[in-house]
């Protein structure tokens, strides 16, 4: 769909060539130009050496009557010649196509002829098979991990493995925002936008502390310590409407399970308060205008199967 949706507005820019009022102009300009350039060529060359003395101006400045060597003359000639032949055979003078018909949206539309008579097949059939049957073909995975080397590696790492305490590991079992072929696919194509607001502001940098701990621990499954309890009363409070009350998250709301080892901005104390602290606005941006669904579903077998099997 997409495929043809680029092919129309391919035809649309070829076809919408200047109008006749504009490209009149244009045929008018480009020729007395021509015109011009070739009269002044001659006009330079065809009165030779006259053999007048050479004026002298500023008493240092000498100019001197002798044209130029003649080969330049040729040399612009030809030059003429080939810009003329140029505009006869391609588009160059206003509505005027040209004797050969060429257009750069004509070529584009013969490489996208070629692309589908050589892959159209494989490409639509990719379109129908589930992703766990299109994980199976290790051809499609290679695909697969060119288009997220070219796409998704500056991020999430070349590995998938995810960098820099801000971009999530994607070869984990932890989905923040849900698992199943149509949430992932979503998540490519259109995006997701995290809100992780910030509580120093609410409940003080103590009681941050104390949540930070709570949750920590509740990482580990280490939550039930008596000493953890007014991080757990205070996580009840404030934390279970995202996070829910076992911390196991809401994909809906693109709340990350709390209750598991996988971090998306790291596990480390200064980070979890930070988080806590500060909140966080994670973006994952859309790439549904720059894939086309053939790879955006490539990129969603490679991730449900696991991208560290390459």
């Amino acid at each position: 769909m997409e495929r043809r949706a680029y092919r129309s507005r391919t035809r649309k820019t070829v076809a919408d060539l200047p109008s006749e009022f504009w490209g009149g102009w244009i045929v008018a300009i480009t020729v007395l130009s021509f015109v011009a350039l070739l009269w002044l060529v001659i006009d330079v060359y065809r009165g030779g050496h006259d053999g007048n003395e050479d004026l002298v101006w500023d008493e240092t400045l000498r100019e001197g009557a002798k044209p130029a060597p003649i080969w330049w003359f040729w040399f612009i000639l030809a030059l003429m010649t080939i810009s003329v032949l140029y505009v006869m055979l391609y588009p160059g003078l206003g509505t005027f196509r040209g004797t050969l018909g060429w257009s750069m949206g004509g070529r584009i539309e013969e490489r996208f002829v070629d692309f589908d008579g050589q892959f159209g097949t494989q490409r639509r059939l990719i379109d129908k098979l589930p992703l766990a049957e299109i994980a199976n073909s290790r051809s499609a995975m290679q695909s697969a991990w060119r288009v997220f080397n070219n796409n998704c590696s500056s991020c999430h790492g070349r590995d998938a493995a995810g960098q820099a305490k801000t971009f999530p590991d994607l070869t984990d079992v932890a989905w923040q925002w849900g698992s199943d072929e149509s949430e992932v696919i979503a998540t490519i194509h259109s995006g997701r936008q995290a809100a992780m607001p910030g509580w120093a502001t609410v409940i003080g940098r103590d009681r941050v502390e104390q949540v930070a701990s709570y949750v920590q621990a509740l990482s580990r499954g280490q939550a039930e310590s008596a000493s953890l309890a007014q991080g757990g009363a205070l996580f009840q409070q404030f934390c279970v409407a995202c996070h829910g009350p076992a911390g196991a998250g809401n994909p809906m709301l693109g709340a990350p399970a709390l209750n598991d080892a996988a971090w998306n901005y790291g596990g480390e104390r200064a980070d979890v308060l930070e988080s806590i602290a500060n909140g966080r606005g994670g973006v994952m941006p859309a790439f549904g205008a720059r894939l086309d669904e053939t790879q955006i579903r490539l990129l969603a077998a490679l991730l449900k199967a696991g991208p560290r099997k390459h």
